[in-house]
């Protein structure tokens, strides 16, 4: 007897494998984009490390409420682990995987498990995602914000079960984005969207006011820090915003923006390759794109047109914030997936199996994109020496001497002194002078102050990076030891 296609176990279990698959992949690129690929940090990542230790609770100052969920995670993990690459990483790590396990779930109740599924695979592979994901910066909770906000507000809609659990992430989320620039513009929107749209209206009036109540208040008393920072110093407001200190040339600005987007023919890199998608994959975006205008009555293309109009002019303002840019765009790429998939499926409307083997160029397509696109992340951050100039080791080189002496005193400059300070806070090991001493004690002198040691004195050993220009980074002075 002939078996239907849908009797096979490899057909039943197959989200169920791209899930596992997802998730597996997943972890491997961010394993290697925080150990391998770039394998260093830049200096925003020391500046944020610095301002991460410098948090404390018995001396408030308005300047460290900036995203301070994050400095406070980060600061717990040195209090752990030390201050390592790793250590570095680890909350945006962290954050980057639970932004993606939160992703999935939104994709499959705004499409469907299929759509869900490749575009998850697109967009963990993208460069974007991966970078973001990997440096120790606040930049991935924008990411993480948006995603669970809306996938809070989302279950809610469902009436999933646990609604007041919802309520309360809901509200909770929403106070704890404040404290990250340009969240403002995201609630903002989504509120606009809320009044604007018939059936959130619906939804929003359903609400229970004592549930609602509850939440709320949970809010306002994590919100109570920031407003009180932006009562003793207002001028926070305006980090908060994003509004530069300076008016920019939108001119230039608009030209670099377009040039992350959409130039193809001359890829340029920096401390982020560009352009952020491969063609394939805007190609995708902008078919999305299509999709957002001709069917533009529903919840989500109010949501998601609205968005862009709030972000979009900000983004042009300062384009060094183009990953907020990142969840609406992932929106984008996954109805262009799903319009995809939808006028492929129209061309054979009712053989299943011309609709099977007319999948394989496609699931090819999807392959080619998701693999290029790890690739390309990979070469160009571990390979580009445009790109690897701008990630300093010397944190691992450091460490590395850490096990061999009792005492490590550090030489090193003014510039350098902030990290390092923070280094020896949590590794009793290190010492940080900017003079060389006469003790007899291991001394790693800077690169930078070399002229610090005696001249008379030759060092025991050169410590030098492979993937710097200046290999050079640190000299090392045993002072009579063995």
């Amino acid at each position: 007897m002939t078996r239907q296609v849908t009797e096979f176990l490899l057909y039943r279990w197959r989200y169920i494998l791209g899930y596992m698959l997802v998730g597996a992949v997943l972890g491997i690129l961010l394993i290697l984009a925080g150990l391998y690929a770039p394998g260093g940090i830049t200096t925003s990542e020391m500046s944020i490390a610095v301002r991460s230790s410098l948090v404390s609770y018995d001396h408030f100052d308005p300047s460290m409420i900036v995203n301070l969920p994050y400095s406070l995670l980060q600061k717990a993990i040195f209090s752990t682990f030390g201050v390592t690459l790793l250590s570095i990483k680890i909350p945006s790590l962290i954050i980057g995987f639970l932004s993606i396990f939160g992703l999935l779930p939104l994709f499959i109740l705004w499409f469907r498990q299929n759509v869900a599924i490749i575009t998850i695979g697109l967009i963990i592979t993208t460069g974007q995602f991966l970078f973001i994901a990997q440096s120790g910066t606040p930049g991935i909770m924008f990411i993480f914000y948006a995603v669970w906000i809306l996938l809070a507000a989302t279950m809610l809609s469902r009436r999933a079960r646990f609604p007041i659990l919802w309520k309360i992430l809901l509200f909770v989320l929403v106070a704890l984005s404040l404290y990250t620039p340009l969240s403002i513009y995201m609630i903002v929107a989504l509120a606009v969207a809320a009044a604007l749209h018939p059936h959130l209206r619906y939804l929003i009036r359903r609400l229970p006011p004592t549930q609602v109540a509850i939440a709320a208040t949970l809010s306002v008393i994590i919100f109570a820090p920031l407003g009180y920072a932006l009562l003793k110093d207002p001028s926070t407001s305006l980090l908060l915003l994003g509004i530069p200190s300076a008016w920019p040339s939108l001119a230039d600005n608009l030209t670099s923006l377009l040039r992350q987007y959409f130039d193809f023919t001359t890829p340029h890199s920096g401390v982020v390759i560009a352009p952020v998608y491969g063609m394939g994959s805007m190609a995708l975006i902008l078919l999305g794109i299509f999709r957002l205008f001709t069917v533009k009555y529903t919840a989500r293309s109010y949501i998601i047109g609205i968005w862009f109009l709030f972000i979009i002019p900000v983004v042009i303002l300062s384009p060094k914030y183009a990953n907020i840019l990142f969840v609406p765009m992932a929106l984008l790429l996954a109805m262009g997936v799903r319009t995809l998939i939808i006028y492929w499926y129209q061309l054979f409307p009712r053989n299943p199996y011309a609709r099977i083997v007319g999948l394989i160029p496609l699931t090819i397509l999807i392959a080619s994109m998701t693999i290029s696109g790890a690739e390309r992340y990979m070469y160009g951050y571990h390979y580009d020496p445009m790109i690897a100039r701008n990630f300093s080791q010397d944190i691992q080189l450091v460490n590395n001497q850490s096990p061999k002496y009792k005492s490590i005193t550090l030489v090193v400059s003014g510039d350098e002194k902030p990290f390092y300070d923070v280094l020896a806070k949590y590794n009793s090991k290190f010492i940080v002078e900017q003079s060389f001493p006469s003790n007899n004690t291991a001394v790693l002198v800077s690169k930078d102050v070399r002229f610090l040691a005696p001249l008379s004195q030759e060092p025991d050993q050169i410590i030098t990076d492979r993937q710097s220009t200046d290999s050079n980074r640190f000299y090392l002075y045993k002072n009579g030891l063995e």
